[in-house]
């Protein structure tokens, strides 16, 4: 970004949004970013217009949410790939928009666009196809994302966002001597994986769950989650009670989105409950999801008057692991084999 007139910049943080009907899409935002004189008190908060979101799906991942609004791919090295975004402008004016690839990182359990038009690998191998354009007040625009795997890539995943960003002039408040520029990004996120082969398996389980309570005395229960596999995951899922007193059932709760893991790392995914709930104690079971790998846990939990109970085991269950599925065929080949040597044998014996 450039340097600020008066030597100093303002930076704020603003969600841009962006809905579509029949599909709220998930974008990844930063921003606006104030430039030159700081904003007042008397400056009006201004509102991102614009909007983004992927028109191509591949057909191998139809079935995956996570690949209808992010790109999510695995790449061979030397391997070329390219994805339509749309950009909407929701304002009352034209907008000129400009496209680019920038650098993200998986920070706790968040995904992290970076500042600007830093770059990484990812970021390097991408590019976009009009880097500019002026979108009309209510209309749309279609660019071509390219990604070009060198055939030296490093293996590994990989994380970028393509972003659509926006700027805007507003008038000077009165004596601050300087204008302010705002710039909104709304952005669609990039899960790369690069190697050889197909891809690395995606993989997570339940550890434990914590209930506990809010700073305002709510309840609420945190998901511990152990990513196992070789991929990012964005979790979802729902958590519903059964057995309380009385026999009470409640739920189901949604968990809290937003919550991504990478490959190795353990993070709590928290669902918050109607202040109703009773203290229980309670059988909780939560189903948690990304893509199409889904798990679930059950543990008895009982709500603390304040601050958090002792983490509980759970008991888990949920899709069998591919190396499961893969021993069970295994297996039922070779008694198959054993089957026709057997029957061919007898034959030979008659």
């Amino acid at each position: 970004m450039g340097a600020a007139s008066c030597g100093r910049t303002t930076v704020g943080a603003r969600l841009g949004r962006f809905v579509r009907a029949g599909l709220a899409l998930a974008t990844l935002a930063a921003g606006p970013v104030l430039l030159a004189a700081p904003a007042t008190a008397q400056t009006p908060a201004p509102v991102a217009s614009i909007g983004i979101r992927l028109l191509d799906v591949p057909v191998a991942a139809r079935d995956d949410s996570r690949a209808r609004i992010y790109i999510v791919d695995h790449l061979n090295p030397g391997t070329t790939i390219e994805r339509r975004v749309e950009v909407s402008n929701g304002g009352d004016a034209a907008e000129h928009v400009v496209l680019y690839a920038a650098a993200a990182r998986i920070k706790g359990d968040s995904f992290v666009g970076s500042a600007g038009h830093t770059a990484n690998e990812l970021s390097s191998w991408s590019s976009v196809t009009p880097a500019e354009a002026d979108v009309a007040p209510g209309g749309t625009t279609t660019a071509t994302v390219v990604i070009k795997v060198p055939s030296d890539a490093a293996p590994g995943e990989q994380y970028g966002v393509i972003w659509a960003e926006e700027r805007s002039a507003t008038a000077p408040a009165t004596g601050t001597g300087g204008g302010v520029v705002e710039v909104s990004r709304v952005g669609i996120r990039l899960y790369v994986s690069v190697g050889p082969g197909g891809p690395p398996a995606a993989d997570f389980a339940i550890d434990a769950m914590t209930a506990g309570r809010s700073p305002d005395g709510a309840p609420m229960v945190s998901a511990q989650v152990h990513n196992t596999g070789g991929r990012a995951l964005d979790m979802s899922g729902t958590m519903s009670l059964a057995s309380g007193p009385g026999g009470l059932r409640a739920g189901p709760f949604r968990a809290q989105l937003g919550s991504t893991l990478a490959p190795g790392s353990s993070q709590p995914v928290t669902i918050h409950l109607a202040d109703s709930v009773p203290a229980g104690p309670w059988t909780a079971k939560v189903t948690l999801e990304s893509g199409l790998t889904e798990r679930s846990a059950s543990a008895r939990i009982k709500f603390p008057s304040s601050g958090q109970a002792a983490p509980v085991a759970v008991t888990e269950s949920g899709s069998p692991p591919w190396a499961i599925i893969g021993a069970g065929i295994t297996v039922a080949l070779v008694l198959l084999l054993l089957a026709t040597w057997w029957a061919l044998r007898r034959r030979r014996a008659v």
